[in-house]
């Protein structure tokens, strides 16, 4: 069958849009068993924001509608609320049986807040459907669950704590979503470890509360306000939002600690970590399944409600995430035009236009559009798209460095990966480097008129033969304007370095000006850790000095090897315009960067893995009430 590449929109490599005719890459449904209808009543519920009538229920008839609209796709299903299993056992028992009559169905999950989870469910559910997922919702331990709150204020955390011991028992493997409010902020590995203590979780995904937009409380259909109401009313009173919304900032540092947790208390064993594993994934070049990180968002996420609206991921705004009847549309094709023409994921694409040329896109994916919304638009700057480069920067630095975890509170050093960077052997290189006995063999060295060495002497990026500082001819090889920082790194720090450029202009060619750099291939982790650490000491030492309109940037990156395919962390370290300067201006103050650069190099040395950049300290310990 022909299938057409053809996009509807600038940024289709971040964001896909539906193909009706693609039959290999599947979709998600988020099937609204009882639409918001909910057995508690968390103030913090993006559900019960959307004011609906609920109620009713999802009909195997439905589940037959979906599958014959995705017919020969497939289809990832995800029962989901309000709560589930406030539609009883008949009814999802009978949306179980027809899912499992629909071949296309790859994948059937549940998100529960386990309340209502008993021997019965589970005999249900092994009955129906032995592979059923179950997600359940508990923000971490008692203290950290706070919000999540039946109708009468009270906390619920204990019934669903029971659930997870119900679960290890039966010998189900779970994955916990858990919200990070200020009830759990500083206290990363503390919540870590309790999820972890319950056998049956195998994977936890700790979601932020960014809602700081939200400013009025969910409305109620009686006469009085529950007790759970009262307490969302309080929780709503101030300038700053709503006492459970936290910000991007707080959020990363949240993500990163609990990842370095992960890691240092070997959690990632036996526990999947959201976002770090889809971090990591993307880090490594690898895909992902987590729509924040992939090109599959919205057009190939839809909800379904009892009462047939069908649209798009139930976490943007509704009603304008509604695309249509499910009774009443006629195929993918119609499918795909409504979504053209939806104002709503047109508005989303626009949020995501300047990750097209964002230096992290390639890592991140862009994020959730639903997410960017809930965020507060009237803040200073782009705190989710800061907080997203802030994770990337510290996972990175945790996989260069694991055994040196406060790595990851560097700031200084960003994930800046360089295309194409690769040498034919990594290993002979660095064994060469540390024997000056080698023999070494004579090597092509041409100029060009732009001052570019390399094996061809021509203009911008071309093959050069790898040397080293025993090599007789290693002084040539090396641009003269980038020598003292070479020097520097390799005769006073004792490190390798695989890559310098002394910067060009390339006045009259149709080549983009290039930045001075080096880079640095650290022998092993260690080396790395305190590589990192000095590049950061002295990168911040010279920022005082250089001449403005020119910045001192240490990059984390990977270097291929051509030999065997593997990879291995490196460094690099170069002299940027920013953007107050023109290149012009760059090259003209280049030298004297160059010197303050090299002068503050020679003041440090590669030893400890303190950097410039302060540790977070622990937050004070949140309160055990929602209402503070």
């Amino acid at each position: 069958m022909h299938r057409t590449t053809e996009q509807h929109h600038p940024i289709d490599r971040l964001y896909r849009s539906l193909q009706p005719e693609d039959t290999s890459t599947a979709v998600s449904v988020i099937v609204k068993l009882r639409g918001e209808t909910c057995d508690i009543d968390c103030p913090h519920c993006y559900e019960k924001r959307k004011e609906v009538p609920g109620g009713a229920r999802i009909s195997a008839d439905q589940i037959g509608q979906l599958a014959r609209l995705f017919r020969n796709r497939p289809l990832a299903v995800e029962l989901h609320g309000g709560e589930p299993l406030t539609a009883g056992r008949e009814a999802i028992a009978e949306v179980l049986r027809e899912l499992a009559a629909q071949p296309q169905v790859v994948r059937v999950s549940m998100q529960t807040n386990g309340v209502q989870l008993d021997e019965r469910w589970l005999d249900l559910f092994d009955e129906l459907c032995p592979r059923l997922q179950i997600g359940v919702s508990l923000d971490g331990d008692a203290q950290g669950n706070a919000w999540r709150i039946g109708y009468d204020g009270q906390p619920v955390y204990l019934r669903v704590a029971a659930a997870l011991e119900l679960l290890a028992e039966r010998g189900r493997k779970i994955g916990v979503i858990a919200t990070v409010t200020p009830a759990i902020l500083g206290r990363a590995e503390q919540v870590l470890d309790h999820l972890a203590a319950f056998e049956a979780v195998n994977a936890v995904s700790f979601v932020p509360a960014f809602d700081s937009a939200i400013r009025r409380s969910t409305m109620v259909r009686t006469r009085r306000l529950p007790a759970s109401r009262l307490l969302q009313q309080a929780a709503l009173v101030g300038d700053g939002g709503p006492a459970w919304a936290i910000h991007p900032d707080e959020y990363a540092e949240f993500v990163l600690s609990a990842t370095a947790h992960w890691v240092t208390a070997g959690h990632f064993a036996r526990i999947k970590l959201e976002p770090a594993v889809s971090t990591i994934r993307r880090l490594r070049g690898l895909g992902t399944g987590f729509c924040h990180f992939s090109d599959l968002k919205c057009d190939h996420v839809f909800t379904l409600y009892p009462d047939n609206r069908f649209g798009s991921c139930d976490e943007l705004p509704w009603p304008q995430a509604r695309l249509v009847q499910l009774d009443e549309v006629t195929g993918q094709d119609e499918l795909a035009r409504l979504q053209q023409d939806s104002i709503l994921l047109n508005q989303g694409k626009a949020l995501m236009a300047k990750c097209t040329s964002c230096d992290y896109r390639a890592t991140c994916g862009g994020g959730c559009i639903a997410t960017r919304w809930r965020q507060d638009p009237a803040a200073d700057g782009d705190p989710y798209c800061d907080y997203r480069m802030r994770m990337v920067d510290g996972i990175a630095a945790l996989l260069a460095q694991p055994d040196n975890p406060d790595g990851v509170w560097c700031q200084t050093l960003r994930w800046s990966p360089r295309t194409p960077n690769s040498m034919r052997d990594v290993n002979t290189f660095t064994t060469r480097w540390d024997n000056p006995a080698d023999v070494r063999a004579e090597v092509r060295l041409h100029t060009s008129e732009h001052g570019n060495i390399n094996t061809v002497g021509q203009a911008g990026i071309h093959e050069a033969d790898d040397l080293d500082p025993a090599h007789p001819q290693w002084r040539e090889a090396i641009e003269h304007r980038v020598w003292p920082l070479v020097d520097a790194l390799t005769i006073g720090w004792g490190l390798i370095t695989y890559d310098s450029c002394q910067g060009h202009p390339y006045d009259g060619l149709d080549l983009e000006a290039a930045e001075l750099r080096v880079g640095l291939l650290p022998r092993d982790r260690a080396e790395y850790a305190r590589a990192a650490a000095a590049l950061c000491r002295a990168a911040t030492a010279a920022a005082t000095v250089l001449p403005g309109g020119i910045e001192v940037r240490v990059g984390r990156s990977e270097l291929t090897c051509e030999t065997s395919g593997t990879t291995v962390p490196v460094l690099d370290l170069s002299l940027h315009p920013d953007h107050r300067q023109d290149w012009d201006g760059y090259f003209a103050h280049l030298d004297s960067a160059i010197g303050a650069l090299a002068y503050a190099l020679t003041a440090e040395h590669p030893t400890g893995t303190m950097c410039a950049c302060p540790l977070p300290t622990p937050a004070a310990a949140a309160s055990t009430t929602v209402a503070g």
